[in-house]
């Protein structure tokens, strides 16, 4: 079953009560998880940090990144009313910590068993270490980056996993955890890859789903896709081709102020997604070709059999002038019509009857 995370991220605007209204959102679109994101601006940031493009369209205002993120924070205590508010409810918190001491906060004060890393993370090699050294399973979105920088990550991360806390790390030693039996075990365990194109929102003619089947390939790693494009179309799309996590942004409104909300789902469109997703899935099957259930009474309907044309006597010889193909199909295959052709008829036919015998 694919998992299904609903991205509220910094959509709350830094307002506890937009992140309840997200939590309730989500939980309506039958979403398995809301995820939001954890960080302290002046840990993130330097005080320089320009912009991204898209965030001074959506927002628009030119600031710095710490001036824009300073007022989408929330502050722990606002997190654990939230996940409260969560398990009350019925649905699983999440959040991505862009900072160590964030990451502390989640893993030790949270108690969460399941981090997801960010993008912007994948060549954070002390970070994703730390990740690592949690023991929690870990989601990691891949946008930005080159296959060779997916494998240098899941290094670090094996290395996390497998090698004893007083091990100093190096590349060398990532690279020997990497190609050890232990840490491609540990990795297989623990670790989930995204595929991601890092736009907001993302072009289509950049999504390029064929990449997650690339990683599934090169890596031997459950894959899913975080996806930033409009609509819902590509995550559907995704979920079609395999996809074992769908992480997908949403809004109350996409009229709010804030980076994101454009290019994030109204609920009643993250609804909808989630319902596409959950038909896919019961549309994929096993694979196995054969006869559905379904299809069982319709088989004699619609199939054919070999049927006389004309009246024929007992003796008479069966030709193509006599004999057809027609349905319905409870009688002999059409398959031996070239056997039954120029044999004798071992009684009288009526026009138009099914042969049985």
């Amino acid at each position: 079953m694919t998992l299904i995370i609903a991205e509220a991220g910094v959509n709350h605007n830094g307002s506890e009560a937009l992140a309840i209204s997200l939590i309730d959102a989500a939980y309506d679109s039958g979403a398995d998880i809301v995820k939001f994101q954890t960080f302290n601006a002046k840990n993130l940031v330097t005080h320089e940090a320009k912009q991204a493009n898209y965030q001074i369209a959506n927002t628009k205002k030119q600031e710095s990144q710490l001036s824009m993120l300073s007022r989408l924070e929330l502050s722990y205590e606002a997190h654990l009313r939230l996940i409260s508010y969560c398990q009350k409810i019925g649905i699983q918190f999440l959040s991505t910590a862009f900072d160590s001491e964030s990451l502390r906060f989640i893993v030790d004060t949270l108690k969460l068993q399941t981090l997801k890393i960010a993008s912007g993370e994948i060549t954070n090699a002390p970070f994703l270490l730390e990740h690592a050294r949690t023991g929690c399973d870990l989601i990691l979105s891949t946008g930005m980056s080159t296959l060779a920088e997916v494998e240098s990550a899941l290094g670090v991360i094996a290395f996390g996993l497998t090698a004893p806390d007083h091990k100093p790390p190096s590349i060398e030693a990532f690279q020997a955890a990497y190609a050890s039996k232990e840490g491609q075990q540990a990795l297989q365990a623990k670790l989930t890859l995204l595929h991601c194109t890092t736009e907001y929102p993302a072009p289509f003619d950049q999504i390029n789903l064929k990449a997650m089947d690339t990683l599934a390939t090169a890596f031997s790693l459950r894959t899913g896709y975080s996806d930033h494009s409009q609509g819902i179309t590509i995550p559907i799309a995704a979920a079609a081709r395999g996809a074992c996590v769908i992480e997908k942004h949403f809004t109350l409104d996409k009229q709010l102020p804030g980076p994101d909300h454009k290019a994030s789902l109204e609920p009643c469109e993250l609804k909808n997604m989630v319902t596409a997703i959950r038909t896919v899935e019961l549309a994929i099957g096993s694979g196995i070709k054969a006869p559905q259930p379904a299809e069982l009474k319709n088989q004699p309907l619609a199939r054919k059999s070999i049927v006389t044309t004309d009246n024929i006597k007992k003796g008479e010889q069966f030709s193509k002038h006599n004999l057809a193909i027609k349905r319905p199909g409870e009688g002999i295959s059409p398959y031996q019509y070239w056997q039954k052709l120029n044999t004798l008829a071992g009684r009288d036919y009526r026009a138009g009857e099914v042969l049985n015998d």
